[in-house]
């Protein structure tokens, strides 16, 4: 279980001059980071073709995601009654972790991070104090992410940043919903053990030449010397580009090829044995809870669980068939399934329509696991909470930059 230690506090100082330019700071922050993210990758091309989501980048979503991180960091820094942050700081550690982030990286976006305040505000509103103050804003997150991610990597059993391993896929498996499931063994290093629910990147170079990573939740129990997680294609829409990784992988791997894939990370809690869970999710959302189902099949099969569903229909549902075996096999375990079509409305424990929990009971000392999309898991949320569910017993992962923004 990773600690995050309480952040360093801001001196008087520059509490006051944080507090008084952050409505400008948050105003412009759009532009700052935009402007952060251009003068970055025009001095380190590098970092976009090997690190950086090139997708997220396209869409403005790791631009956001920066941007809500650092004023919500700063607000708290100034406002120590709000939320504390630890959320946030848990989410961008493993990230960063899974990506192999090291502290050399971290003067590398103060630099330009800096230099697009002062592009966008200007000179003589960035005055030497006002600099100083917000500098020490960042500094204050970023000692505390290090901190976070070197422990990360110790727990790991990993030197800083030394987390990619080849790994040699030993079985390819195409479900009906347009998922495929990767199985990987270790070539030469092995894997750190995991938890339930966590995830690891996995590297592919591009036709371009440019090597993209993404994130990919395991569904294997964790016992297993092998990894497999599920890629779901995703195609191009109006608001986004197509899934590059993803569609990639699902296009061109086969069994005995090599991949870069990383030890396991992510800060969902171990579900513990016996205590009632509810797994809620929403398409491709369903791979964390099917790796939940399979650590409780083989290690703790008389915890009682509720697994809810929610997809366009039983054909696009992935693992559609793993998980209801799964909930068979548990005996404390039930299903419910909502289908945007209808068509199989009137099956046992298949409903129409959106997700509505309605008519569900959750029991009180529960613990609520959800995943999907943003718009799935703020309805999802809003329900659980008129239900009476303690918001600290309701554990949220979503696939974006700014997972950690839920309110």
């Amino acid at each position: 279980m990773t600690v995050i230690a309480a952040p360093a506090e801001l001196e008087p100082a520059h509490a006051q001059i944080v507090s008084a330019t952050l409505p400008l700071i948050g105003a412009h922050i759009d532009e700052i980071t935009t402007e952060f993210y251009r003068g970055m990758f025009s001095a380190h091309p590098e970092l976009l073709r090997n690190l950086f989501n090139r997708g997220n980048q396209a869409q403005g979503a790791q631009q956001r995601a920066l941007a809500a991180s650092i004023a919500t960091f700063a607000s708290h820094l100034v406002d120590p009654d709000l939320p504390h942050p630890a959320e946030l700081l848990s989410r961008i550690g493993h990230k960063h972790a899974s990506l192999g982030v090291t502290a050399d990286q971290y003067p590398i976006v103060q630099e330009h991070l800096f230099a697009a305040i002062v592009a966008v505000l200007g000179a003589d509103t960035v005055t030497e104090e006002v600099a100083a103050a917000w500098d020490r804003v960042y500094w204050i997150m970023a000692d505390t992410l290090i901190a976070l991610e070197r422990q990360l990597y110790r727990s790991a059993g990993v030197d800083d940043g030394d987390v990619y391993r080849r790994a040699r896929v030993v079985s390819r498996v195409d479900d009906p919903s347009g998922a495929v499931l990767i199985t990987v063994r270790p070539a030469g290093r092995p894997f750190a053990e995991f938890s339930p629910a966590q995830y690891v990147s996995v590297g592919v170079t591009m036709p371009d030449g440019a090597r993209q990573l993404r994130q990919y939740s395991l569904v294997n129990a964790p016992e297993s010397d092998e990894l497999t997680f599920a890629v779901k294609p995703v195609a191009a829409t109006a608001g986004q580009p197509a899934g590059e990784v993803s569609s990639w992988i699902a296009a061109n791997v086969c069994v005995g090829d090599i991949l870069d894939v990383t030890v396991p990370f992510g800060d969902l809690p171990a579900p513990v044995a016996g205590q009632p869970l509810v797994l809620i999710s929403a398409g491709i959302g369903v791979t964390p809870m099917v790796g939940i189902l399979e650590y409780l099949d083989s290690q703790a099969p008389g915890t009682p669980v509720q697994v809810l569903h929610a997809d366009r229909s039983d054909q696009t549902h992935p693992l559609r068939e793993r998980q209801m075996e799964l909930a068979a096999q548990l005996p404390h375990a039930s299903l419910d399934v909502w289908y945007e079509d209808g068509l199989t409305a009137g099956s046992p424990g298949v409903h129409p329509g959106l997700m509505n929990l309605d008519g569900i009971e959750i029991a009180p000392e529960a613990h609520v696991y959800l995943c999907g999309g943003n718009g799935f898991v703020h309805a999802v949320r809003s329900q659980l909470t008129a239900k009476g569910v303690a918001t600290e017993r309701v554990h949220c992962e979503l696939f974006s930059p700014n997972d950690w923004l839920l309110d």
